[in-house]
């Protein structure tokens, strides 16, 4: 039995969840004041809507659709709280010469970085992400948990920070543990 999976989800108010059949599972959408999201869900649980609360049961008693029990319980409660307050994560960018700025061409958004490449790196923002650049503080947030955790993952890949000086894109609140250097005699 799943702790997760078998409790009951509730929806709030002005939080409207509706579920339908389509050819690749369980299609569960939630509307809120901030949005939209949509998520298709596998046919090894079944999603039950009924006043006001969702109840998820599994269909087969294996230990995959078992498993899939309780991630499908959060996913379905992060949607729900994403339509309600966007999720949000910041960064900071450390070094000599780092730099960020949200560049706008026409429907196009992206993130211009000078991260001491010989080359500026030029990222995509996708649908959905607000992203903001403030001297070396990056805010990026959105309805959908999962995407936003995503896109804050990959761009601060594209310069961890190093452990000696401590250069580089950490999460705020992230500590970075940091090494001695040589030791000269």
């Amino acid at each position: 039995m799943s702790r997760i999976g078998k409790q009951e989800i509730a929806i709030p108010e002005g939080v409207k969840v509706t579920q339908s059949e389509s050819s690749l599972g369980n299609v569960v959408t939630v509307v809120g004041p901030k949005g939209t999201l949509s998520k298709t869900f596998r046919d090894d649980i079944t999603i039950i809507i009924i006043d006001g609360a969702i109840n998820l049961n599994v269909k087969r008693n294996d230990k995959f659709s078992r498993s899939l029990w309780g991630t499908y319980a959060s996913h379905i409660k992060n949607m729900i709280a994403g339509v309600q307050t966007p999720y949000q994560k910041k960064l900071i960018l450390e070094g000599v010469g780092f730099k960020s700025e949200v560049k706008i061409d026409g429907q196009r958004k992206d993130f211009h970085f000078a991260l001491g490449f010989s080359h500026p790196v030029i990222v995509a923002i996708p649908e959905g992400i607000n992203a903001t650049a403030e001297k070396n503080n990056i805010t990026i947030s959105g309805i959908d948990k999962e995407l936003v955790g995503s896109f804050t993952a990959g761009i601060r890949a594209l310069k961890k920070p190093e452990p000696y000086k401590g250069k580089g894109m950490r999460y705020d609140g992230e500590v970075i543990r940091r090494k001695q250097g040589k030791k000269t005699v």
